[in-house]
């Protein structure tokens, strides 16, 4: 048996990195997914985000380890696509059980040079975006009666600040502020409510030239070789960065009866870069 037999996960952000590894995951463990992206560009981040290929990938990976996966393309920003997308997994599973509020961008830039939409597109995928998927799914699990496990992805950099990412840096302190509120309020419910802290991951957010560029002190042209001792350097553990899979076990954990006592906490999945 697994841990979340007959359990439903909603997972935004799941068309690739941290959001497939944890879908995959959950899936191994038993849960059906709602497989939640974007899947297509946004000209503020300055990486390639997924596309529809990405997401029906996840798709594939989740039902080649026996569970059903729906896929929704929607912009956590949304209020009307992020409610149709929760609507759409009640009606074809009948509840949700685990929401993992995953989907996050980035930018880079000085505080006072950022662009009005650098600052919008950050915050509100990473922040109201995680209220946003929240709330679509909070009725749903205070009318069953089952309690459930609400899982916010924030970063080390909710945890200590970093430079030339002010907008990053605010929205996801701020996911700290909402989990916390979050855990207030729905305890009564059963529900839980915890946020995550990575570390930087082995994905497209950290493996890109203006991430290199920024960590590199301006040089362009870096390689990951290069790059890595420079990202060992942030963490207290010696690794770079860390594989998606080590945060969907720190999920996988949150989102199980093994912790079902655990809320309202910040947890670092960090090789201790927040205490260094």
């Amino acid at each position: 048996m697994g841990l979340l037999d007959g359990k439903v996960a909603l997972i935004t952000g799941s068309a690739r990195g941290q959001g497939r590894a944890h879908a995959t995951r959950l899936a191994a463990e038993g849960a059906d997914i709602i497989a939640v992206d974007l899947c297509a560009p946004l000209p503020e981040v300055p990486w390639p985000l997924a596309t529809p290929d990405d997401l029906q990938e996840t798709a594939r990976l989740v039902e080649s380890r026996g569970r059903r996966c729906l896929t929704c393309r929607a912009d956590v920003r949304s209020a009307s696509e992020i409610e149709a997308a929760v609507a759409g997994g009640l009606a074809t599973f009948g509840h949700i059980d685990v929401v993992v509020a995953n989907a996050g961008v980035g930018s880079y830039g000085s505080a006072w040079q950022l662009s009005e939409a650098e600052w919008d597109t950050v915050v509100d995928t990473n922040l109201k975006g995680a209220w946003l998927t929240c709330r679509a799914v909070i009725p749903s699990m205070i009318e069953r009666g089952a309690g459930g496990s609400l899982i916010l992805i924030s970063s080390t950099a909710g945890l200590r600040p970093y430079a030339n990412m002010a907008h990053y840096v605010a929205a996801k302190h701020g996911v700290v502020g909402l989990m916390r509120a979050l855990a207030l309020e729905l305890g009564p419910h059963r529900i839980r409510v915890n946020a995550v802290h990575p570390t930087s991951v082995d994905t497209g957010m950290i493996q890109n030239e203006a991430t290199y560029e920024l960590f590199g002190g301006g040089r362009r042209g870096l390689t990951r070789a290069e790059v890595a001792p420079i990202f060992q350097r942030l963490n207290l553990l010696p690794v770079p960065w860390l594989e998606p899979g080590d945060i969907s076990a720190a999920v996988l954990w949150l989102a199980s009866d093994a912790s079902r006592f655990v809320t309202g906490v910040a947890l670092p999945v960090d090789a201790g870069a927040s205490i260094r």
